[in-house]
């Protein structure tokens, strides 16, 4: 009887995360498609061993420059290495770098947005200070700075973006958590003697979910933009890895003419990729925020 209960319980949970679902795809079909490019990427990033026909390091110049076709589907590049094959793989190191570094920029963000307005005084003023200082510089260039100090490598070119993304989300967050701060629920919590970290983790934190969430989808596209923009500087993620940044670098100038597809192949990745994480960020803007609502 018991189990019996259970199983109906997560079968009702299942309906309901369900028509959560298909609501969201009826009304907001752009995000919907958003969404599903990028489940493509991922799924392509996931099982890049299986799916890349050939080796996306591996050189073979008897095969150089060979325009798209039934063999090379997109083509071969100056080193014989088949693009269709770096594009897959490529996704991978795209995904990678947005992912973890606005996860992580988001995250920090959001919490040092939350303490500076929990506690106000002169840690909010220190912390916005702070936050003035970081965002008088431009993203890419404050990226390229902590690039030029750190050096090359996916874990540095993870760094350089996370850093310049958490005065950003701090902002926006600590707008959200100033007015959380005079709610009643807070108010309850502060009279009933509740500590300082209680009522961050427990009041204001899961109260900030939904801006977080629409900051997090903006900034993706935005890390993949400057991956692509170190790595095509020469700052980013160095060769051979599969970069479309990198591609792009070696493609731009000598080769233009002679192999356009070269550029044409990373480039459609780049901005596909770009164009779906901002429709799925309008997307969810528009779903989480109720004055936006229709």
């Amino acid at each position: 009887m018991q189990t019996d209960v259970i199983r109906e319980a997560a079968l009702r949970r299942a309906r309901r995360r369900q028509n959560v679902l298909v609501r969201f795809i009826r009304r907001y079909p752009l995000g919907a498609a958003g969404a599903a490019v990028l489940l493509v990427f991922a799924f392509a990033a996931v099982f890049a061993d299986q799916l890349a026909p050939y080796d996306p390091v591996a050189n073979n110049f008897a095969v150089m420059f060979r325009p798209p076709g039934p063999q090379y589907l997109l083509g071969t590049d100056n080193f014989g290495r088949d693009v269709l094959s770096r594009i897959i793989f490529g996704s991978r190191t795209a995904l990678l770098v947005a992912f973890t570094s606005s996860f992580v920029g988001a995250t920090l963000g959001a919490l040092l947005g939350v303490v500076s307005a929990h506690f106000g005084g002169w840690v909010d003023n220190l912390i916005q200070r702070l936050t003035d200082i970081i965002l008088a510089f431009p993203l890419i260039i404050l990226a390229l700075a902590m690039v030029a100090a750190l050096g090359t490598g996916t874990l540095n070119v993870i760094i350089a973006i996370t850093i310049p993304m958490i005065p950003r989300v701090s902002r926006v967050i600590r707008a959200s958590a100033l007015s959380l701060r005079e709610m009643p629920f807070v108010e309850a919590a502060r009279a009933i003697g509740a500590s300082d970290v209680r009522i961050i983790f427990r009041h204001l934190l899961p109260n900030v979910v939904a801006p977080y969430l629409v900051m997090l989808t903006a900034f993706l596209g935005q890390a993949i933009l400057l991956e692509a923009s170190l790595s095509f500087l020469g700052l980013g993620v160095a060769e051979p890895t599969p970069a479309w940044g990198l591609m792009l670098r070696g493609a731009a100038t000598q080769f233009a003419e002679r192999a356009p597809w070269l550029a044409l192949a990373p480039g459609a990745a780049i901005s596909l990729a770009v164009f779906a994480f901002n429709l799925l960020g309008d997307a969810l803007r528009d779903a989480l925020d109720p004055r936006l609502r229709v």
